[in-house]
């Protein structure tokens, strides 16, 4: 299921996603806009998750997937 919304955007982000569609890198505004979105969500998930396992000072086995994870940028995951 999909919903339409409606945004406004400065012209320089407008004109960034036209460019994207018209090199084929995407196949509409509404396409450039949900992957936007999608990556932050990744990376928001990502953030909490990495905080959750800095806290844990006592779990040394997953020291090294938080210390991973904090130094991986979401675009290498895609």
């Amino acid at each position: 299921m999909t919903k339409q919304i409606a945004v406004r955007l400065p012209d320089d982000l407008v004109e960034f996603i036209d460019r994207a569609v018209e090199h084929g890198a995407a196949s509409s505004r509404a396409a450039v806009v949900a992957q936007a979105v999608e990556r932050e969500r990744r990376r928001t998930i990502a953030a909490r998750d990495v905080a959750i396992l800095s806290g844990l000072h006592n779990d040394h086995d997953m020291d090294e997937l938080a210390e991973f994870a904090s130094r991986t940028p979401m675009d290498d995951l895609d």
